[in-house]
């Protein structure tokens, strides 16, 4: 049996009367992508192997021995000298016979108590919740990068915009903030999700459990997990964390892509609103005087894959009966994907976001082409004892004269706005002035900017 195992150099060889034919070794081989699995298999398998030596199921020659066996081959893995081998199909079958041929039968040992089912379960939750911790972290970055900007423009203003059209002047921190406070609910959701995949799958062997005595509160507390899948069927099955991180990661690309659709149209000369630097654009092969902003068009387009992913592991998880199928080999490109490009992207938008120069002088010349005061206008009729339904329709006549005159409702004189309604006294300008209206929303949440800088000073307590 061990000849016959070493020849074919498959797990399952003895059950078979023919090999497996080449074109289905390529076409189930998972080993070309799943290596990246590597360290956190060898993980797994210090602590199974650990367990399995405490619980005397293994000797402690067997267990030194397997830990000698998987540093040589983590050393190796790191330096680029392991051979993958496309027939033992996976990175858990390709780490095991190599733990073999160094180490001999405790090689062979290693497996007790376990299955790929679990291991491979278990290897995909080491791997996402590191991958989280990662993206927190750059999550933290970015927001820090829109803080320092917002910072900066606390009190500058520009327009504000619903259905694309001038609504009510704003400052571009506030804009910005706006951001910080749609990244803070990711790095929420991914601090939530990190949960539900911090439990150890290990334990669970193919589908039912083992008839080993084995340890798993041991195994889940060396491997720093919260708790043990508390079902054996659905430990082994269960693919809830993987969809639930990409619909955490659909919704940060979906961020960062209204994001990039206001980057690319502010930095339209027809907006010109911003610029962004040098080294996130290219040129044009053709037009020499095109800055293209490459890296936020990129990005939105990136969106699309992430949403792809998300749906991707929804349809491979729904059909699926208990416990484990091999249709499920095919959760890790998408999650990979996934956990690369919003990595990627949230480091280049956090450097990028540091390199963007804003033109204040044109987001205030924009805020001043919509009537973005008239709301303030009506404001200030209905402080005067106006029904605000009548202050509405005043207002609404006197921006239809302005439109049709070609210009603001502050260059009006006293006497013009008088005509429209006697309430209207001096102060009026106090109120009709970008500045004005801005300072004037200074509660919570408003766009004032001493309440911009409170926002800015309670993110960075929180980023602390």
């Amino acid at each position: 049996m061990t000849s016959q195992f070493t020849k074919k150099s498959e797990a399952w060889s003895a059950r078979f009367s023919e090999p497996v034919s080449d074109l289905v070794k390529r076409y189930t081989a998972s080993i070309s992508f799943d290596y990246r699995l590597a360290p956190f298999d060898i993980q797994g398998s210090l602590a199974h192997a650990e367990m399995l030596a405490a619980q005397k199921i293994i000797s402690a020659d067997d267990w030194e021995a397997i830990q000698h066996g998987l540093k040589k081959i983590k050393a190796d893995i790191d330096a680029g000298s392991f051979s993958w081998l496309l027939e033992l199909e996976d990175v858990h079958l390709n780490i095991e016979k190599r733990l073999t041929e160094l180490v001999g039968d405790a090689g062979k040992r290693l497996h007790t108590g376990r299955s790929r089912n679990d291991q491979v379960a278990t290897d995909i939750r080491l791997y996402l919740r590191a991958a989280i911790d990662d993206i927190l972290a750059l999550l933290k970055d970015f927001r820090l990068a829109l803080v320092n900007l917002a910072e900066q423009h606390a009190a500058t203003i520009m327009p504000g915009f619903t259905h694309m059209q001038v609504a009510q002047p704003v400052t571009f921190g506030h804009h910005l903030l706006a951001y910080v406070e749609m990244f803070g609910r990711d790095a929420e959701r991914l601090v939530d999700c990190r949960k539900r995949v911090n439990r150890l799958p290990l334990g669970a062997a193919a589908l039912a459990g083992t008839s080993f005595p084995i340890d798993r509160e041991r195994v889940a507390k060396t491997l720093g997990f919260d708790d043990v899948c508390h079902n054996s069927l659905d430990a082994v099955s269960d693919r809830d964390f993987a969809i639930e991180f990409c619909a955490a990661a659909a919704l940060i690309m979906t961020h960062v892509s209204r994001l990039s659709e206001e980057l690319v149209l502010w930095m339209s000369p027809r907006i010109g609103f911003i610029d962004i630097a040098d080294r996130f654009c290219t040129g044009s092969s053709i037009m020499p005087q095109k800055k293209n902003p490459d890296v936020p068009e990129l990005a939105r387009g990136k969106t699309g894959r992430v949403n792809g992913h998300l749906i991707a592991l929804l349809t491979l998880m729904k059909g699926q009966p208990l416990a484990y199928n091999k249709d499920n080999q095919e959760d890790k490109e998408p999650l990979f994907d996934a956990v690369d490009t919003v990595t990627d992207t949230l480091r280049i938008f956090a450097d990028m976001a540091s390199g963007i120069s804003v033109k204040a002088d044109a987001m205030r010349d924009a805020a001043l082409q919509g009537y973005a005061t008239a709301t303030d206008l009506a404001d200030y009729l209905v402080k005067k004892g106006l029904p605000f339904r009548d202050a509405h329709e005043i207002v609404a006549l006197a921006v239809r004269q302005c439109v049709a005159e070609e210009r603001d409702l502050s260059a009006m004189s006293l006497a013009e706005l008088q005509n429209f309604s006697s309430l209207i006294e001096a102060d009026i300008f106090s109120a009709l002035s970008l500045e004005g209206s801005v300072s004037a929303r200074n509660h919570v949440g408003g766009t004032a900017p001493a309440q911009v800088k409170k926002a800015i000073e309670r993110v960075r307590k929180q980023l602390q």
